[in-house]
């Protein structure tokens, strides 16, 4: 549970899910947002104190000619080999949580939305008051991403696979927004009932 003053609701779900879609919606509304996924590349942008740690631990070769981190090669890297994970996590998760942290704290809106689709998965309740899930079928989590991506469905399979199921992240929920509707209307009208309340909740 969030122990801060401000009222933080926390939104994630899987893949293809329409997190990017449903945000919007809720900045539409004047709500400040803090994204996990833009920090997470903030805290190791070009001469950041990270990105040379990191070029020092794995060598130059991670770093693109731009200056950036070469993310692809440095996800390989870390797939197949568990020590190199465990010291990048070890690197990386306390300067994305102290980032995380700090913009929630600089949120003027009456409550904050911290977006992040591993937001079970790395243990970052504690950062906020409700959970909001997006529910959608596997089904329809493999034709969306299909369409945005056109990765293979094989592909896509084993990125669900790899994330938490959606019985046990539904069983993490607070509030459920149904998304597997097609009807954009419909899914607003659930963030806005969601809205009114988290702004009821900030004024207790």
């Amino acid at each position: 549970m969030n122990k801060s003053h401000k009222v933080v609701i926390g939104l994630t779900g899987g893949i293809g899910s329409g997190k990017s879609t449903i945000t919007a919606m809720f900045a539409d509304l004047g709500i400040d947002i803090v994204d996990a996924d833009i920090v997470a590349r903030m805290v190791v942008m070009p001469k950041s104190e990270a990105l040379k740690q990191i070029s020092q631990h794995f060598g130059a070769q991670f770093i693109q000619s731009d200056g950036h981190l070469n993310r692809a090669s440095l996800r390989s890297r870390i797939f197949s080999n568990e020590q190199d994970k465990t010291w990048l996590n070890n690197l990386l998760h306390p300067l994305i949580r102290q980032r995380m942290i700090k913009e929630i704290d600089q949120s003027t809106s009456s409550y904050c939305l911290f977006v992040a689709p591993l937001l079970i998965e790395n243990n970052l309740q504690g950062i906020v008051n409700r959970i909001i899930v997006i529910d959608i079928t596997e089904k329809e989590q493999i034709e969306r991403t299909f369409l945005r991506d056109p990765s293979s469905r094989d592909e896509v399979r084993r990125i669900i696979a790899s994330q938490i199921s959606r019985t046990e992240r539904l069983h993490h929920a607070d509030d459920i927004i149904d998304n597997n509707k097609t009807d954009l209307a419909e899914v607003n009208k659930q963030v806005i009932i969601l809205d009114q309340s988290y702004r009821k909740l900030a004024m207790k």
